[in-house]
Order: structure tokens, then C-alpha cells, then sequence
């Protein structure tokens, strides 16, 4: 026992065992959006990792400081105690993992799972450490390296550091330059290639009042998928009639992808062009949209926009990469600025310049990478001097400045995951239940609202989870939050940055997938559109539900 103990410990750090079993154990706990098996084993894998980093690093750290090492007697208990401890940890945590799963299912309103399958979670995570513990040793063994080739010059201990420096300089010029950068060509032309390809079902139009019909400046072709399904899916003049039983004219809907100009000014004044042509100006309300990074925008924002004003509106976006949003907003930050801020200043510098009562409703949308782009293409100035009507912001992502500034100067007493915000006169959060209680200002002239769920890891996640427990955590927590979510140092903002990409995959109405009739609920408060009765409302409500749920033109989530 003792042999095979003095060879565990030549190549293993016992307090980075120790360390990582407590973060593996608590990478099992609940987070904001459920985990597969292998999900959970690669985040296992991840969260061991760094808590054997950790320790290795204080080991170091102490040995660097030449602290005396802990006599043997002080020793031996210790090891049998922390290695009840790792064991007793570890147990708990994998026989726990299924109901810790489930509730996060339970609170999503999805079924629940029969096992969370411990043994394959273990296996991978096994396997992940592995991998992870030998690219770090390769990167330690180059340090070291440089290290003893410094030592010629240098005092030890400064050619550790030095040595430590270089390494770390080369390993991430080499990621930056040769992997991030590559992949990031590779993955742009793969996605320019996925845009450009034409789905068999999806008609183009023949109306004026879509773009891509066949006498429109903007072509179908180069519209992009995400355009073309945009403009192709909306409803018509018929099926708003359907449901109002009034008259209603056709919705115009106008999208530029990326082949339609060079520039993202070109492709700005085409639009602009296309809306005085249409007479789009003349409508009730015209709608400036900033799509995700794919340049997607989700049917469910609009179509209950344009039920309620009996197709009297005016839709226009512009497309800025062929990313999805994660990538984009690394690799293409500024893009999505320029196009967004292109687009509001062509569209707002002509709008303002009519007669205040001849001019339509100017609002404001995008969702996820979109609300950001969107809410930075507009200044303060623009609110003082001309204003603009409203804006529906949904899933708005965490790098968010004004987002960031308006939730962390809410009122007293607000939660961190619904805010209220100067008693809501200008600003208004809402979530599947509505606007919360504490909303008590008349609104103001411009009407903006937040549309955000608790469960949504793109909103919520946050850097400082590293360290510290967001408020979010906090009781009283989100109704579309697991009960038993608990915050970790270190693992939990692990355990949001895995359940990003996966804000997706949840039911309509969680995460970040928004459901049309929150999108209608956020629209009437800000349109302040009152034509409708109670009953129609309700009405409307099922008809968006049954057509989100259609997957003929809601089938692209997300990007």
C-alpha cells in the first residue's frame, strides 16, 4: 500500500486530488439548463481539472517560498481523512446527480431522466482530466525548459518566472495565430457557404412588400438563408385577417444579407431606398431589427407585432456576419456595431426629418447578440433630441454595458433577475410572468423593455461567478430556476459557460429560447396598442403558439 502510494504521489499533486474531487462533486450539482451524460462528464472532466490546478499551484506556491514541508505525523491522519473526504464527496455527488438533474428539468417543464449514468460520467471525466493533465504537463516541461537554459543568466528563482512568461507568451501567440485564427477562417467560409444555400421549401415571394420578390433590388439569392427565412415566413394579409376579422394589409418585410453591397452603408441606403418606395413611412410602425450573428431573426418577435397592427408595419434588417453569436462577437465585435448603428442612423436621419404626427412608430428590436447591437446603435443624444417610441430587447447577453448599468441601479428590493428600474417609467423588465409588482411610473414617451428569463445563461452568466455568488443566486430565485442551484467558487461560472451554447436546446418559453406570447405581452406594453380585447389577445396568443410550434419557418433557432 505504501509503494503504491509513493508512486501515486511521484505523479500526482495530493492536494490537487483533494481539491479536484470537491469541484467534480459540485460540477454535478444543478446550474440553469439541464446536461446530458456527456456534457456533464466533459464539464466533470473540466471542473477536476482546475481544482487539481489549484493545488498544484499552492504546492508550488509554497515550495517557491521554501515553507518547511508538514511533518509525517501531521501527515498520515491527514491523507486518511481527505481521502474519506474525496470518496464520501464523490459518492454523494454521483448519487445525487439524477434527482440534481431532474430538477432542473422539473423547473424547465421538461421530463425527467431515469439516470444521469454515473459510471459514463465518471469514465469521461476521467478521460478529459487525462488530457487536459498532459497538455499542462507538456506546457510545464517547456517551461521548465527555458527555465534551466535561463538559469545561466539568471538567478533561479527569476528565471522560473521569466521562464514561466516566455512560455505562456509562446503558447498563446501560438493559439492565437495559428489555432483561433484558423479555425476562424475555416468556420467563416463554412458558414458563408451554409448562407448561401437555397432551401427547396421556401418559396420566394412574389409580393412588393417583401424584399427578394422578383422586381426587388434586393435580390433573393443574396438575401442569405437567415434573410430569406425572414421575409418568406411572416404572415400575410389573409392569415391576420383570419385571426382580427378586420381589414389588414400586407406586412412589409425588408432584409439585406451581405452579397447585396459592398458596405454596410450601401446595404443600409438599399433598404432605406426600398422602405420610400414602399411607402413604408406611411405605415403605423416601422420596426429597425438587429439580427444574431448569423443574421437570423426570430419569427416569434415579430409576427405577433404585426397581428396587432393589422399588418400596418414596417420590418427592415441587415445582416453582419455569417457567424453564429458566440463567434461573432469574439472574432467580429465590431462588425455587428457598424452594421446596426449603419442601419438605425440611414433609417432615423430620414424619419426624423417628417412631421412628428405624419411619421410612423420607430421602434427598436434584436435578440441576443442583436439586443446588444442594437442598444449600442442608439445614444443618448438620439433620446433627447427626437426620440424614438420603444424598443423590445430579448435575451440581451451579459457584456452588455446598458444592461449591466440599468440592473445594477435598480430599486430597492428588486431582484437581480427581474429588475425594476426608476419605478418603471421608462425602463421595464419582463419575464414569462410579466412585468413584476413595483412598476407604479406612468410610462414615459420612449417605452423599453427587457424580455428575460431567469434561466437564460447568456444573460446571466458573469465572470465574477469565479469568485463570488451573483444576486441571481439569491432567494428569492427565478420560477424557471432548479430550487437547489447553489454557487460554487470556480465551478459554477464553469457550469454557465457550458450551459451557454446549451440555452438553446429547452423548451420554448426557458433559457434563451423566447416564446411568441411573451414577445406579444412585451409589445402591447410597449405599443400601448389597446384595439384588442382580452378574449382576442388570448386567441392571438394560442395562433402564435401553434405557428412557433409549426416548424416550417421556426426550424433556425437561435445563431
Amino acid at each position: 500500500m505504501d509503494r503504491i502510494y509513493s508512486v501515486f504521489r511521484r505523479h500526482f499533486c495530493g492536494a490537487g486530488i483533494v481539491i479536484g474531487a470537491l469541484f467534480f462533486s459540485a460540477s454535478l450539482t444543478p446550474s440553469l439548463i439541464p446536461r446530458s451524460f456527456e456534457v456533464q462528464g466533459i464539464l466533470g472532466g473540466v471542473a477536476f481539472s482546475a481544482g487539481y490546478g489549484i493545488g498544484v499551484f499552492l504546492v508550488a506556491t509554497w515550495r517557491y517560498l521554501q515553507l518547511p514541508p508538514l511533518h509525517e505525523s501531521i501527515l498520515k491522519p491527514t491523507r486518511l481523512i481527505l481521502s474519506a473526504l474525496i470518496l464520501t464527496a464523490t459518492i454523494i455527488g454521483l448519487y445525487n446527480s439524477s434527482g440534481w438533474q431532474n430538477s432542473v428539468r422539473g423547473a424547465l417543464n421538461m421530463e425527467p431522466v431515469d439516470s444521469a449514468y454515473p459510471v459514463s460520467v465518471s469514465i469521461i471525466a476521467i478521460l478529459t482530466f487525462g488530457f487536459l493533465l498532459l497538455l499542462a504537463r507538456g506546457i510545464i516541461a517547456l517551461g521548465r525548459t527555458v527555465a534551466n537554459r535561463l538559469d545561466r543568466f539568471l538567478p533561479r528563482r527569476v528565471s522560473i518566472i521569466a521562464g514561466a512568461a516566455v512560455t505562456l507568451m509562446v503558447v498563446t501567440t501560438l493559439a492565437n495565430g495559428l489555432l483561433i485564427e484558423h479555425a476562424f477562417r475555416l468556420l467563416d467560409r463554412s458558414f458563408a457557404e451554409l448562407d448561401a444555400l437555397h432551401e427547396p421549401d421556401r418559396p420566394q415571394p412574389s409580393i412588393v412588400e417583401r424584399a427578394g420578390n422578383p422586381s426587388s433590388r434586393l435580390e433573393w439569392p443574396k438575401l442569405g438563408r437567415a434573410g430569406r427565412e425572414f421575409v418568406a415566413s411572416g404572415p400575410t394579409a389573409e392569415d391576420i385577417n383570419k385571426i382580427t376579422q378586420r381589414t389588414a394589409v400586407e406586412p412589409i418585410r425588408l432584409y439585406a444579407g451581405l452579397r447585396v453591397a459592398e458596405t454596410p452603408d450601401e446595404r443600409s441606403q438599399l433598404l432605406l431606398d426600398e422602405l420610400i418606395e414602399l411607402n413604408a413611412f406611411d405605415r403605423a410602425a416601422l420596426v429597425v431589427i438587429t439580427p444574431t450573428g448569423t443574421g437570423w431573426v426570430d419569427p416569434s418577435a415579430i409576427d405577433g407585432l404585426e397581428y396587432l397592427y393589422d399588418g400596418d408595419t414596417a420590418s427592415v434588417a441587415l445582416q453582419y456576419s455569417y457567424l453564429n453569436s458566440p463567434m461573432s462577437l469574439v472574432f467580429q465585435s465590431e462588425n455587428g456595431l457598424e452594421s446596426s448603428q449603419s442601419l438605425f442612423r440611414t433609417i432615423y436621419s430620414y424619419w426624423k426629418k417628417l412631421p412628428a404626427d405624419q411619421r410612423p412608430k420607430l421602434y427598436l428590436h434584436g435578440l441576443s447578440l442583436g439586443a446588444f447591437n442594437s442598444q449600442r446603435s442608439i445614444t443618448f443624444l438620439d433620446l433627447l433630441e427626437d426620440p424614438i417610441d420603444g424598443a423590445v430587447w430579448s435575451g440581451t447577453p451579459f457584456p452588455s454595458e446598458t444592461w449591466r448599468t440599468i440592473t445594477a441601479s435598480r430599486d430597492a428590493g428588486s431582484t437581480e433577475w427581474l429588475p425594476v428600474y426608476q419605478g418603471g417609467r421608462f425602463v421595464r423588465f419582463m419575464n414569462q410572468n410579466g412585468i413584476p409588482e413595483g412598476n407604479i411610473a406612468s410610462w414615459g414617451n420612449v417605452r423599453i423593455v427587457y424580455l428575460q428569463y431567469a434561466s437564460d445563461a447568456i444573460t446571466f452568466f458573469d465572470k465574477n461567478l469565479l469568485y463570488r455568488e451573483s444576486d441571481w443566486m439569491k432567494d428569492p430565485i427565478g420560477p424557471d430556476v432548479s430550487p437547489l442551484l447553489r454557487w460554487y467558487p470556480v465551478v459554477s461560472m464553469l457550469q454557465l459557460l457550458v450551459d451557454m451554447p446549451l440555452s438553446d436546446s429547452v423548451p420554448i418559453g426557458y433559457g434563451h429560447v423566447y416564446a411568441p406570447d411573451h414577445y406579444l405581452d412585451a409589445w402591447l406594453k410597449v405599443t400601448g396598442v389597446e384595439n384588442w380585447s382580452s378574449e382576442k389577445i388570448d386567441e392571438l396568443k394560442r395562433h402564435l403558439h401553434l405557428r412557433a410550434s409549426d416548424a416550417d419557418g421556426y426550424e433556425h433557432r437561435g445563431g
